[in-house]
């Protein structure tokens, strides 16, 4: 996503035609703002579906206060889109017996009796029960844990209960985290092979033509009013959503997208900060005094953050530690023709902000349940890496193969997020810059997977959560 933010610019012109030829291109742009601070809104919204997993058919296509059209257009979900989406869910929310209810530190998914569990709903015509779809109330997972001897793989961390929340997640009872959701988790498995390299990743970007062509307009502009915003806006032109690693139509890559969208209207100064002055605006942190206009832009891009994986002596107990997510930022530079350049280097008002996401994201997610949900995608990205990179099922002696194989139960769809209109604001700023915060997510499982240490703890936690012979999919 890229947001651009042009602030006053005071200089002669004979100050300007002193300048070396590199300087003159820059300062020729930044004629734009020349009496008035231009705040340029490239991304005016981003992409999600509802985020509760499971029936994304024929569902008003709208969480965390964001839209996608059916032709893949971006905006934002008008607030009775999210109340009848809400009240949808809640119809529709079954009964939850009691000791699924009660929050357990260590609820335990069987993925073998899973998969049996929805066989035996699909043989009888029937969809993937809400207990399936929300695999049993997991929020997180902590441990993988192979049993050759059942032939089975167990996921295991908290779980409890879940509601609807305002936004449309379906949360926990008592933590209003969002649950995991079974279409992640399929999602995750059937696409981590291909991904053991290239990762997993989102974007929003302006078009190099779009660039180019507001940067011919800017070196001619000699006065800003409101018909000169709508022609910026016309200019750049509609920007451009990829998603690469997984299905764009898929839920997983909406979540992805969506907390792109959120972090960079958070970012600058779109959208109030949910913590306050605990985690201020890139715009608030930009100095009051400049050196003039610059062109050097911050890319912001979320990366899981977690320990050293945890591992037993034969690689069958798995344990995933410290999860969360790290914010990273580079600046970039727009040249004439509109292409981008990484740099290398990051400003460091950039650098502060993307320090702050990081320090308080936990505490942001709380609050914006899109950033606990990416984090959640994060954990089923690194699950699946293992399953797939450790070849768990070879160990365990099963296939999975009803979650693994696409033909066999297929994932939900929706409207696959692809553009975005261009939108504009003028405010008053004194000093001078050029802002375009761009970026996106990026899960590089291979990164994780070659930080791995050996710990004895492992073995007897396998133990503990071993399946009984009687005991169903999922039990505390």
């Amino acid at each position: 996503m890229t947001l651009l933010r042009l602030t006053g610019f005071h200089r002669k012109a004979s100050t300007l035609m002193a300048r070396s030829d590199a300087t003159m291109k820059t300062a020729a742009f930044c004629r734009l703002a020349c009496l008035l601070s231009l705040f340029l809104l490239l991304l005016e919204t981003t992409a999600s579906a509802q985020c509760c997993g499971g029936g994304g058919r024929g569902r008003r296509q709208s969480v965390g206060g964001v839209y996608v059209d059916a032709l893949g257009m971006l905006s934002n979900a008008e607030i009775d889109d999210r109340d009848q989406l809400r009240q949808t869910l809640l119809r529709a929310l079954a009964e939850q017996p009691g000791d699924l209810i009660q929050p357990a530190d260590l609820r335990k998914v069987s993925l073998r009796r899973l998969e049996q569990a929805i066989d035996e709903q699909l043989r009888t015509g029937k969809d993937p029960s809400d207990e399936m779809r929300y695999l049993a109330g997991l929020q997180t997972i902590e441990y993988v844990f192979v049993y050759p001897e059942q032939h089975d793989i167990v996921l295991a961390g908290f779980g409890e209960g879940w509601t609807i929340d305002s936004q449309g997640f379906v949360v926990g009872r008592t933590t209003g985290r969002p649950v995991l959701l079974l279409d992640d988790l399929m999602v995750a498995l059937r696409n981590a092979r291909r991904n053991q390299e290239s990762g997993i990743s989102c974007s929003i970007d302006p078009t190099q033509e779009g660039l180019a062509s507001l940067r011919q307009f800017a070196s001619s502009l000699i006065a800003l009013n409101n018909d000169t915003i709508q022609q910026i806006e016309h200019l750049l032109g509609p920007q451009v959503v990829s998603v690469t690693g997984i299905p764009a139509t898929s839920h997983f890559a909406r979540v992805l997208v969506a907390a792109d969208y959120r972090m960079k209207r958070l970012g600058m100064a779109l959208d109030p900060s949910p913590l306050g002055k605990r985690l201020t605006s890139y715009v608030e942190m930009i100095p009051v005094a400049g050196r003039g206009m610059q062109s050097m832009t911050p890319r912001w891009w979320l990366v899981p953050n977690y320990a050293p994986l945890l591992t037993n002596a034969d690689r069958t107990a798995w344990q995933l530690r410290g999860g969360s997510v790290k914010c990273m930022t580079e600046d970039s530079l727009f040249a004439a023709d509109g292409s981008k350049v990484a740099t290398g280097k990051t400003s460091s008002a950039a650098q502060l902000w993307a320090q702050a996401m990081t320090t308080r994201y936990d505490e942001l997610a709380a609050k914006e349940p899109i950033f606990a949900q990416l984090r959640s995608c994060m954990d089923m990205a690194i699950v699946a890496a293992i399953i797939t990179a450790q070849d768990l099922p070879a160990k365990a002696g099963y296939s999975f193969s009803l979650l693994t194989d696409p033909t066999q139960l297929a994932t939900d769809e929706y409207d696959a997020p692809r553009t975005t209109a261009s939108r504009a604001s003028v405010i008053k700023r004194a000093n001078g810059y050029i802002v375009s915060a761009s970026g996106g997510v990026e899960i590089r499982t291979d990164e994780l997977l070659e930080k791995i240490e050996q710990s004895p703890t492992l073995d007897p936690a396998a133990r503990a959560a071993a399946p009984a012979a009687e005991t169903r999919w999922w039990w505390n």
